[in-house]
Protein backbone atom coordinates (compact mmCIF):
# COMPACT_ATOMS: atom_id res chain seq x y z
CA UNK A 1 0.00 0.00 0.00
CA UNK A 2 0.84 3.88 -0.40
CA UNK A 3 2.72 5.14 2.69
CA UNK A 4 1.29 8.73 4.41
CA UNK A 5 3.28 10.24 1.54
CA UNK A 6 1.71 8.67 -1.46
CA UNK A 7 4.37 6.60 -2.47
CA UNK A 8 4.32 3.18 -3.31
CA UNK A 9 5.91 1.00 -0.49
CA UNK A 10 6.13 -1.56 -3.21
CA UNK A 11 8.22 -1.56 -6.84
CA UNK A 12 8.41 -4.04 -9.85
CA UNK A 13 10.73 -2.49 -12.81
CA UNK A 14 10.08 -4.48 -15.83
CA UNK A 15 13.35 -3.50 -17.37
CA UNK A 16 15.55 -4.05 -14.64
CA UNK A 17 18.80 -2.02 -16.53
CA UNK A 18 16.10 0.75 -17.78
CA UNK A 19 17.71 4.30 -16.99
CA UNK A 20 14.30 5.72 -16.48
CA UNK A 21 12.89 2.90 -14.68
CA UNK A 22 16.41 3.07 -12.14
CA UNK A 23 15.92 6.30 -11.97
CA UNK A 24 12.36 6.03 -10.69
CA UNK A 25 13.20 3.85 -8.58
CA UNK A 26 15.93 6.01 -7.02
CA UNK A 27 13.16 8.56 -6.43
CA UNK A 28 10.45 6.04 -5.28
CA UNK A 29 12.80 5.21 -2.77
CA UNK A 30 13.77 8.76 -1.27
CA UNK A 31 10.08 9.22 -0.96
CA UNK A 32 9.97 5.88 1.30
CA UNK A 33 9.63 2.86 -1.42
CA UNK A 34 11.16 0.04 0.18
CA UNK A 35 11.21 -3.02 -1.73
CA UNK A 36 12.15 -3.02 -5.28
CA UNK A 37 11.96 -5.75 -7.76
CA UNK A 38 14.54 -6.06 -10.72
CA UNK A 39 13.10 -7.87 -13.58
CA UNK A 40 15.17 -8.70 -16.55
CA UNK A 41 17.57 -10.96 -18.25
CA UNK A 42 20.71 -11.52 -15.87
CA UNK A 43 23.68 -9.75 -16.57
CA UNK A 44 26.34 -7.75 -14.85
CA UNK A 45 24.19 -4.67 -15.39
CA UNK A 46 21.40 -6.03 -13.82
CA UNK A 47 23.14 -7.18 -10.89
CA UNK A 48 25.23 -3.54 -10.67
CA UNK A 49 21.65 -1.57 -10.72
CA UNK A 50 20.46 -3.99 -7.74
CA UNK A 51 23.75 -3.23 -5.82
CA UNK A 52 22.63 0.85 -6.37
CA UNK A 53 19.73 0.55 -4.90
CA UNK A 54 20.29 -1.62 -1.68
CA UNK A 55 23.19 1.25 -1.41
CA UNK A 56 19.93 3.94 -0.90
CA UNK A 57 18.53 1.66 1.63
CA UNK A 58 16.06 -0.48 -0.54
CA UNK A 59 15.63 -4.59 0.18
CA UNK A 60 16.38 -5.38 -3.48
CA UNK A 61 15.59 -9.28 -5.54
CA UNK A 62 16.28 -9.58 -9.09
CA UNK A 63 14.34 -11.89 -11.04
CA UNK A 64 14.76 -13.40 -14.54
CA UNK A 65 12.07 -11.79 -17.11
CA UNK A 66 12.71 -11.96 -20.95
CA UNK A 67 10.46 -9.96 -22.96
CA UNK A 68 10.39 -11.82 -25.63
CA UNK A 69 9.67 -15.23 -23.77
CA UNK A 70 5.58 -14.14 -23.63
CA UNK A 71 5.10 -18.04 -22.60
CA UNK A 72 7.61 -17.80 -19.10
CA UNK A 73 5.63 -14.50 -18.27
CA UNK A 74 2.73 -16.07 -16.00
CA UNK A 75 5.42 -17.88 -13.82
CA UNK A 76 7.81 -15.63 -13.51
CA UNK A 77 6.21 -12.65 -12.73
CA UNK A 78 3.71 -14.49 -10.55
CA UNK A 79 5.95 -15.21 -8.18
CA UNK A 80 6.57 -12.22 -7.23
CA UNK A 81 3.07 -11.36 -6.47
CA UNK A 82 3.29 -14.52 -4.21
CA UNK A 83 6.10 -13.08 -2.13
CA UNK A 84 3.73 -9.76 -1.47
CA UNK A 85 1.42 -7.24 -2.47
CA UNK A 86 2.91 -4.99 -5.68
CA UNK A 87 1.76 -1.48 -5.48
CA UNK A 88 3.33 0.24 -8.69
CA UNK A 89 5.03 -1.88 -11.65
CA UNK A 90 6.66 -0.20 -13.82
CA UNK A 91 7.10 -1.15 -17.38
CA UNK A 92 10.38 -0.08 -19.00
CA UNK A 93 11.94 -2.68 -21.14
CA UNK A 94 11.98 -1.69 -24.89
CA UNK A 95 14.37 -1.23 -28.04
CA UNK A 96 14.70 1.59 -30.99
CA UNK A 97 15.91 -0.81 -33.23
CA UNK A 98 17.88 0.20 -36.21
CA UNK A 99 14.81 1.82 -39.05
CA UNK A 100 17.49 1.43 -41.90
CA UNK A 101 18.75 -2.19 -41.10
CA UNK A 102 15.01 -3.51 -40.18
CA UNK A 103 13.69 -1.92 -43.48
CA UNK A 104 16.14 -4.55 -44.97
CA UNK A 105 15.94 -7.68 -42.59
CA UNK A 106 12.52 -7.99 -41.61
CA UNK A 107 13.25 -10.59 -38.87
CA UNK A 108 15.10 -7.18 -36.94
CA UNK A 109 11.82 -5.50 -37.33
CA UNK A 110 9.80 -8.29 -36.08
CA UNK A 111 11.86 -8.49 -32.75
CA UNK A 112 11.01 -4.98 -32.29
CA UNK A 113 7.28 -5.32 -32.89
CA UNK A 114 7.49 -8.83 -30.37
CA UNK A 115 9.67 -6.94 -27.58
CA UNK A 116 7.89 -2.98 -27.81
CA UNK A 117 4.46 -4.33 -28.46
CA UNK A 118 3.61 -8.25 -28.08
CA UNK A 119 5.78 -8.77 -24.96
CA UNK A 120 4.31 -6.12 -23.01
CA UNK A 121 1.27 -6.73 -23.89
CA UNK A 122 1.74 -10.30 -22.33
CA UNK A 123 3.70 -8.76 -19.32
CA UNK A 124 1.26 -5.75 -18.58
CA UNK A 125 -1.80 -8.11 -18.58
CA UNK A 126 0.07 -10.80 -16.42
CA UNK A 127 0.82 -7.83 -14.09
CA UNK A 128 -2.75 -6.06 -14.42
CA UNK A 129 -4.72 -9.37 -13.95
CA UNK A 130 -2.06 -9.58 -10.73
CA UNK A 131 -2.98 -6.00 -9.16
CA UNK A 132 -6.59 -6.50 -9.84
CA UNK A 133 -6.50 -9.57 -7.76
CA UNK A 134 -4.89 -7.69 -4.74
CA UNK A 135 -7.54 -4.87 -5.24
CA UNK A 136 -4.55 -1.94 -5.52
CA UNK A 137 -1.43 -0.73 -7.26
CA UNK A 138 -0.45 1.42 -10.22
CA UNK A 139 0.60 0.03 -13.66
CA UNK A 140 3.16 2.65 -15.68
CA UNK A 141 3.53 1.92 -19.14
CA UNK A 142 6.34 3.61 -20.70
CA UNK A 143 5.43 4.66 -24.33
CA UNK A 144 6.64 7.07 -26.51
CA UNK A 145 5.52 10.28 -28.28
CA UNK A 146 6.79 7.93 -31.44
CA UNK A 147 3.89 6.10 -31.36
CA UNK A 148 1.17 9.81 -31.85
CA UNK A 149 1.83 9.75 -35.63
CA UNK A 150 4.47 7.81 -38.04
CA UNK A 151 7.41 9.14 -39.01
CA UNK A 152 9.56 7.98 -41.77
CA UNK A 153 12.51 7.98 -40.03
CA UNK A 154 11.24 5.46 -37.12
CA UNK A 155 7.95 3.88 -38.67
CA UNK A 156 8.37 0.65 -37.06
CA UNK A 157 10.03 1.58 -33.50
CA UNK A 158 6.88 4.38 -33.63
CA UNK A 159 4.38 1.72 -34.79
CA UNK A 160 5.42 -0.52 -31.64
CA UNK A 161 5.20 1.89 -29.45
CA UNK A 162 1.54 3.22 -31.03
CA UNK A 163 0.40 -0.34 -30.55
CA UNK A 164 1.58 -0.17 -26.78
CA UNK A 165 0.05 2.75 -26.38
CA UNK A 166 -3.46 2.12 -28.10
CA UNK A 167 -3.40 -1.16 -25.51
CA UNK A 168 -2.81 0.56 -22.66
CA UNK A 169 -5.50 3.11 -22.54
CA UNK A 170 -7.85 0.66 -23.19
CA UNK A 171 -6.25 -1.56 -20.73
CA UNK A 172 -6.71 1.81 -18.36
CA UNK A 173 -10.44 1.75 -19.53
CA UNK A 174 -10.85 -2.12 -18.58
CA UNK A 175 -9.46 -1.59 -14.82
CA UNK A 176 -11.84 1.57 -14.40
CA UNK A 177 -13.10 1.01 -11.11
CA UNK A 178 -11.43 -1.95 -9.61
CA UNK A 179 -9.10 0.40 -7.52
CA UNK A 180 -5.77 -0.24 -10.12
CA UNK A 181 -4.35 3.05 -11.53
CA UNK A 182 -2.65 2.75 -15.15
CA UNK A 183 -0.92 5.35 -16.42
CA UNK A 184 0.48 6.17 -19.94
CA UNK A 185 3.97 8.13 -20.35
CA UNK A 186 4.83 9.49 -23.66
CA UNK A 187 8.69 11.33 -23.24
CA UNK A 188 9.65 12.66 -26.17
CA UNK A 189 13.57 12.15 -27.25
CA UNK A 190 15.28 11.14 -24.32
CA UNK A 191 19.29 11.52 -23.94
CA UNK A 192 20.29 7.95 -22.91
CA UNK A 193 22.94 4.92 -23.70
CA UNK A 194 20.02 3.67 -25.82
CA UNK A 195 19.98 7.16 -28.01
CA UNK A 196 23.74 7.55 -28.01
CA UNK A 197 24.67 8.37 -31.46
CA UNK A 198 21.46 9.17 -33.00
CA UNK A 199 21.02 13.03 -33.77
CA UNK A 200 19.46 15.08 -31.08
CA UNK A 201 16.04 16.46 -30.79
CA UNK A 202 13.96 19.40 -29.90
CA UNK A 203 12.11 19.25 -26.35
CA UNK A 204 14.22 16.70 -25.76
CA UNK A 205 14.21 15.56 -22.20
CA UNK A 206 16.51 13.14 -19.87
CA UNK A 207 15.49 9.80 -17.71
CA UNK A 208 16.00 12.05 -14.20
CA UNK A 209 12.65 14.39 -16.15
CA UNK A 210 10.73 11.60 -17.24
CA UNK A 211 11.24 10.17 -13.58
CA UNK A 212 10.42 13.50 -11.91
CA UNK A 213 6.97 13.60 -14.20
CA UNK A 214 6.40 10.02 -13.36
CA UNK A 215 6.27 10.25 -9.42
CA UNK A 216 3.84 13.59 -10.61
CA UNK A 217 1.52 11.99 -12.28
CA UNK A 218 1.49 9.00 -9.56
CA UNK A 219 0.71 11.69 -6.80
CA UNK A 220 -1.88 13.12 -9.04
CA UNK A 221 -3.08 9.93 -10.50
CA UNK A 222 -2.85 10.74 -13.71
CA UNK A 223 -3.89 8.92 -16.84
CA UNK A 224 -1.15 10.13 -19.56
CA UNK A 225 2.13 11.82 -18.91
CA UNK A 226 3.92 13.69 -21.92
CA UNK A 227 7.39 14.77 -20.76
CA UNK A 228 7.98 17.63 -21.73
CA UNK A 229 4.67 18.85 -20.79
CA UNK A 230 5.06 21.07 -24.23
CA UNK A 231 4.27 17.84 -26.53
CA UNK A 232 1.38 17.71 -25.56
CA UNK A 233 0.32 20.64 -27.43
CA UNK A 234 3.21 19.95 -30.32
CA UNK A 235 1.22 16.88 -31.00
CA UNK A 236 -2.15 18.40 -30.95
CA UNK A 237 -1.07 20.38 -33.66
CA UNK A 238 1.15 17.75 -35.50
CA UNK A 239 -1.46 14.84 -35.40
CA UNK A 240 -3.82 17.24 -37.61
CA UNK A 241 -0.96 17.98 -40.28
CA UNK A 242 -1.71 16.55 -43.98
CA UNK A 243 0.40 14.01 -45.07
CA UNK A 244 1.77 15.41 -47.93
CA UNK A 245 2.77 18.79 -45.65
CA UNK A 246 3.82 16.23 -42.62
CA UNK A 247 6.55 14.15 -45.04
CA UNK A 248 8.33 17.64 -45.74
CA UNK A 249 8.39 18.87 -42.07
CA UNK A 250 11.69 18.04 -40.32
CA UNK A 251 10.09 15.93 -37.46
Amino acid sequence: MKDAFGAPQSLLLLGGTSRIGLATARRLISRRTRTVWLAGRPSPGLESAAAELRALGAYVRTVDFDALDSESHETALGKIFTEGDIDMVLLAFGILGDQERDEEEPLSAVRVAQTNYTGAVSAGLVCAGALQEQGHGSLVVLSSVAGERARRADFIYGSSKAGLDAFAQGLGDALHGTGVHVMVVRPGFVRSRTTAGVAGARLATTPEAVADAIVTGLRRRSETVWVPGALRVVMSALRHVPRPLFRRLPV
